[in-house]
Parts: structure tokens; C-alpha cells; sequence
């Protein structure tokens, strides 16, 4: 006997631009957008009754609707429009969900000044929210950043680790850190700015990992984690996931040379991969 268990649909990878055109200047988004719907959908897949089903092609249409009628300044702000759009507008939906990618555009500087019309785009980090919302409860958002590279060439070390007939690592008291690093915080509550609170908890981020005289990936991870929640009274709980990106040092002693630390091969597969939620 087969029954339905848990299940949800939507559109997933949206992707919309929207330019404002002030008199002054423009100002542009550019964001990939994934939907997913959960409700009374049983007979659709049961019976192949679609009666209760929203299509897909319209939640690609709510989308640019919303996009073109939205005063939202970010991704947030417009990630729990699209929420609380599609919960009130079809009563078979009990939760809906918004997960919404930014590229990270910046305006170009043109003699020192950032040009009115024209952009870069940084990166490759992508900004992103999760907005949920179930019938009844509370809007939940998520921020974060996902694919943040960052490098530093000193304070990193590695030793004290176990060791046995497989071990080929040596110990490292001054070695290169790159990760590729995904973080997303949870609100306890809704901060005033998502701006302001983005550039904060970042800020927080890079200011950490830069100083932190780390002992291990993990070391850092959490002393970042723990600085984030100080820096951002709104945060509830902070994941952070830190690939950890190698740079082997060369043996160049075949050549007659030595390597004090400074030629390096860099890889990023296989790599270490480290994870922990750091929350209050």
C-alpha cells in the first residue's frame, strides 16, 4: 500500500534584472529566484487531478510581476513579498518559500567616482536570502553569501593532529588559508535594515578571518561564528562551511633552490570541507 508522503513544487532559477532609472543615476539587481509551494496537491499526483495546482510557468510570471511592482531595496525585502503574494493569492498553498541568488554588481569607477549607468560585476560570491512563511506563522528569513573566496598568506597553522600509518601531511605553523566560504545567518528577529545588517555580519566575516591567528579551519569557523552573533544582536544562529582550498608548497630542492614559503601550487580538489552552526 503506497501513500503520498511529504512533498512541494515550483520554479526554480528565475532569473530577472531590474533597472531603476532615477534621474541621477540607475540602479540595478540582478537576481536568480527559486519558488517552491507545499498544500493540498494529493490529487494531482494521486489522481492526476490539477485543479489545486498553480503553474509553474505563473510563479515565473509572479516573479517579474512583483519585480516590476516592488519597491523592495533587497533581496529580503523582496524575497517575503513573493511569500506573502502567493500564500494570499491560492488558499490550497500552506507554505510557501522564496530562495533568492545575487550577483554582486558594482558600479564602475570612472575618475574616482562611481559612474552613474555603468557596472562590474565582483564576486564571484553571490548574495542570498531564504524567505518562508507557513499559513498562520511567522515570516522567517534567512541571509547569507555563498562562494565568498578569500585568502590570507600568514597566521595559519596546522599541528597536533592525529597521526598514523597513513598520515603523509606534515605539520605547518605558518601556511596558506584559502576556503570558498557559504555562511547563513537566521534572524531571531527581523532586523530594521537588511542592508545594514548584511554589510555588518561581512564586514565581521573578513575582519575575523584576516586577524584570527588560526590554529585549524575549525578554530577560525568558530571564533568567526562567534564574532558574527556579537556583531548582529538580530542573528539567532549563524552556518558556516569553509572548504579549505590548499596551497602545497613545491619542493624545488631537485632544482638547487630552496622555498622559504613562497612558491606554492594551488588546488582545490580534493579539498577539506568543514561545517558548524554557531548559534547563541
Amino acid at each position: 500500500m503506497a501513500r503520498l508522503g511529504e512533498n512541494r513544487y515550483g520554479k526554480a532559477r528565475v532569473r530577472v534584472m531590474k533597472v531603476v532609472r532615477h534621474e541621477t543615476h540607475h540602479a540595478m539587481k540582478e537576481w536568480s529566484v527559486r519558488v517552491l509551494l507545499h498544500g493540498d496537491f494529493e490529487s494531482c499526483f494521486t489522481a492526476g487531478d490539477n485543479s489545486r495546482i498553480l503553474p509553474t510557468d505563473t510563479m515565473k510570471n509572479t516573479v517579474y510581476y512583483l519585480a516590476r511592482e516592488s519597491q523592495a531595496a533587497t533581496l529580503e525585502e523582496f524575497g517575503a513579498e513573493l511569500v506573502e503574494y502567493l500564500l494570499a493569492n491560492n488558499p490550497q498553498v500552506s507554505k510557501a518559500s522564496a530562495e533568492i541568488e545575487e550577483k554582486s554588481w558594482e558600479r564602475v569607477l570612472i575618475d574616482g567616482a562611481p559612474h552613474a549607468t555603468t557596472y562590474t560585476l565582483t564576486g564571484p560570491e553571490l548574495q542570498t536570502t531564504e524567505a518562508v512563511r507557513e499559513r498562520g506563522g511567522k515570516l522567517q528569513i534567512t541571509s547569507g553569501v555563498d562562494g565568498l573566496v578569500i585568502l590570507k598568506t600568514t597566521k595559519s597553522a596546522f599541528t597536533g593532529y592525529l597521526k598514523d600509518k597513513l598520515t603523509t601531511l606534515p605539520e605547518s605553523t605558518d601556511r596558506i588559508f584559502g576556503t570558498r566560504a557559504t555562511v547563513a545567518w537566521e534572524y531571531a528577529n527581523l532586523p530594521r535594515s537588511y542592508a545594514t545588517t548584511r554589510a555588518e555580519a561581512l564586514a565581521t566575516l573578513l575582519k575575523v578571518f584576516a586577524d584570527h591567528d588560526s590554529l585549524s579551519v575549525q578554530h577560525t569557523l568558530y571564533d568567526v561564528g562567534k564574532a558574527m552573533l556579537a556583531a548582529v544582536p538580530e542573528m539567532a544562529r549563524v552556518t558556516l562551511t569553509m572548504p579549505n582550498l590548499h596551497c602545497n608548497l613545491v619542493d624545488l630542492s631537485r632544482f638547487g633552490q630552496d622555498n622559504p614559503n613562497q612558491i606554492f601550487v594551488p588546488i582545490d580538489e580534493p579539498h577539506g570541507y568543514i561545517e558548524a552552526v554557531i548559534e547563541r
